[in-house]
Order: structure tokens, then C-alpha cells, then sequence
């Protein structure tokens, strides 16, 4: 069988404006097609923009790394419906993809009982909010994210007694937080998942000074082996999807003051899952998508 792999301009090798994570996209897509290899399959890696035409002949199609997405946000999601509408399978499927997208998922899983960091939604943020969050949580500070975005772009840290402007502080919705100082004193984990079923957990950490753990900020990796208990509270979150078990699902907690392990994020579009972190997880990754085609 064969298989494409969707990347973007930004992270296919031999590109000009490749970006300086872009090896992640190396060892995520090379160590999945030698998996595949192995037993017999082909993957290629192209493009979320090119023609569908350009890869009609896969028998499924996973979304790998458009990593600039967030730019195109709806011609990124027109274009995995009209995939799916071509007749091909897509990995997730366009449906999770989209509810995924906007972090305002966070509040359905929290409905359904999974803990997470407290958020203040807001369409137009300005200096009332950072202060409301400050005052109600009474923390040292408080953080400021795009409600659709990923690896930190756009994110703003203000500490207390920190000069906050007038005016609306970013230009889209926000998701306001108080700062969780275990960013910093421990690391944020993360829990790989392919198909439902646990492969590897690994600490993020973020280097001396920044709160920011992704690799692009000087952030390092390291496995772990988590308390089975630890390994339930995530697996526990992916029961809460409305849809059908994703396919890869990336679960990123953080440890609260009262040592309970808090949901981040649930990433389950494009998210990096570390395989070298994770020895079995390409093998796991490539029997449970040769699984699906055959279906």
C-alpha cells in the first residue's frame, strides 16, 4: 500500500524558509515510512496545498506536519473535507480536526470531567482581563494565548507589577491562564497515544530563564516512565472525544499545586510525537494505519 504524509512548505526538506524545528519533521516522517518499509509500503510527504490529484492513488492519508496551518486556517480545513469527500481515508479524520482546532475544546472535555488549567475565554482580551486573572487566582502571573495557534506564536507572559498597555492586547480570541509555575520548576509532560493505546510518555522542560518548552525556544526532552496511575489520567482524557478513537493523540498535562495532573492541550492535528522518545511508537504508528486502510 502507499500512503501520503501531509507536511507544508516549512518543514519539506530542501526548502529555503525550512523552519529551525523543521528536523522534527525529519524524524517523524523517516522513521515512519522505514516502519512502513519494513512491511512492504510506501509513504510519500507532500504539501497540504498540492492538488489532491497529486496523491489520489494513496490508500489513506495522515496529517502529519502543516505546521503553518494557523495561516490558512480555513483552506486547511476545506481542503481535509474535500479529501474526505474524493473518497480517500484521512488520518485524523477532517471532523476531530476541526473541533481540535480551537483550544475552546478544553471546555467540552472539561464538561465530561477531565481537569484543566483555569481559563478565561475572551473574544477581544484587554488589560481588565490580565488583571481579573490576576486578582482571582491570585498568582504571580498570567499568560495570554491565541485561542487557535500552536507552539507558543503569539503567546504573552505578564508578571505582576508588569506594565500592561491599553487597548485590546491581541488581535484575535484569547485563552487567559495564570501562570503555573510547575512550567518551570518541573516541566510539562507529555503522553503519546496511536490508536488508542499508550506508546510513550516524555518531560518537557524549558531552558534556564524562558517558561516555553518547545524545541524552537531552547526546550529539551527527556523519556519517562510514568506511574500507571499517571498513564490512566490520560488515557481517561482521550475517552472524553466526542469521535472515534483518533489515530495518533498527543495529551500534554501539567502538574497543579495540589500535585494533580492538569490537560494543556489534547493535540490531535499535527502534533510532534517524539520518536525518538519513543522506540516503538513508528511501528505502533505504521501497524495501526495499515490496520485502518485495510478496513
Amino acid at each position: 500500500m502507499n500512503f501520503t504524509f501531509l507536511a507544508c512548505e516549512t518543514t519539506l526538506p530542501d526548502r529555503p524558509n525550512r523552519r529551525n524545528d523543521a528536523f522534527e519533521f525529519d524524524l517523524q516522517f523517516g522513521q515512519l515510512q522505514n516502519a512502513l518499509r519494513q512491511s512492504g509500503h510506501t509513504i510519500q510527504a507532500i504539501d497540504w496545498k498540492a492538488p489532491i490529484s497529486d496523491f489520489s492513488d494513496a490508500d489513506a492519508v495522515v496529517v502529519g506536519t502543516p505546521w503553518n496551518y494557523q495561516d490558512y486556517q480555513q483552506d486547511f480545513l476545506n481542503k481535509l473535507e474535500n479529501i474526505e469527500k474524493s473518497g480517500l481515508k484521512l488520518y485524523n479524520s477532517a471532523q476531530t480536526i476541526k473541533w481540535n482546532v480551537n483550544k475552546s475544546y478544553l471546555k467540552d472535555l472539561a464538561k465530561q470531567g477531565a481537569s484543566t488549567v483555569p481559563t478565561l475565554w475572551v473574544n477581544e482580551p484587554t488589560k481588565m482581563d490580565i488583571q481579573s486573572v490576576f486578582d482571582t487566582y491570585d498568582t504571580s502571573g498570567v499568560v495570554v494565548k491565541r485561542q487557535i495557534g500552536a507552539g507558543a506564536h503569539g503567546q504573552s507572559l505578564y508578571k505582576r507589577g508588569d506594565e500592561i498597555p491599553d487597548g485590546i492586547l491581541l488581535d484575535r480570541p484569547a485563552m487567559i491562564q495564570p501562570f503555573m509555575p510547575a512550567i518551570q520548576t518541573e516541566g510539562e509532560y507529555s503522553y503519546i497515544f496511536i490508536d488508542g493505546e499508550y506508546s510513550h510518555a516524555l518531560l518537557k522542560t524549558a531552558k534556564a530563564g524562558d517558561y516555553r518548552i518547545q524545541s524552537s525556544y531552547g526546550g529539551t526532552e527527556t523519556p519517562i516512565q510514568p506511574e500507571e496511575s499517571d498513564i490512566q489520567a490520560a488515557q481517561d482524557i482521550l475517552s472524553f472525544i466526542p469521535f472515534e478513537t483518533p489515530l495518533y493523540a498527543r495529551i500534554d498535562l501539567l502538574r497543579g499545586s495540589e500535585g494533580k495532573l492538569l490537560l494543556m492541550e489534547l493535540e490531535m492535528i499535527e502534533p510532534y510525537l517524539y520518536p525518538v522518545e519513543g522506540p516503538r511508537m513508528s511501528e505502533m504508528y505504521a501497524a495501526a494505519l495499515i490496520k485502518r486502510a485495510l478496513v
